[in-house]
């Protein structure tokens, strides 16, 4: 999902922004300011989705579950198989973190 026409910059001072965060209080603080609480939950809950299709739970399962959309769940699941990998790069973070004890990967 490399889209070309996209008007953001990967070098754009949001991303930069986000980079200096520490804690998940400081992100929480953060993108409570930035965003609107339903452009949050939309996020949470694409997350959700992502953690759950990359775990092998079903669309069906997933719908019940977190109340997404069937669009949603096709639209995140699209993002992690033809994405850009950021999905991917989070998640085997993620994974490393939890197998490691919760502590940093």
């Amino acid at each position: 999902m490399n889209n070309k026409n996209r008007s953001s910059d990967k070098e754009h001072e949001l991303y930069q922004a986000i980079l200096q965060l520490k804690t998940p209080e400081e992100c929480y603080h953060f993108f409570v300011d930035l965003c609107t609480v339903s452009e949050l939950k939309a996020m949470e809950q694409r997350f959700q989705v992502a953690r759950m299709l990359s775990r092998g739970m079903i669309y069906h399962d997933i719908l019940e579950q977190t109340g997404a959309s069937s669009a949603t769940i096709s639209r995140v699941n699209r993002a992690l198989n033809y994405g850009s990998d950021g999905y991917a790069t989070v998640m085997t973070r993620l994974d490393e973190a939890e197998e490691n004890g919760g502590q940093d990967a």
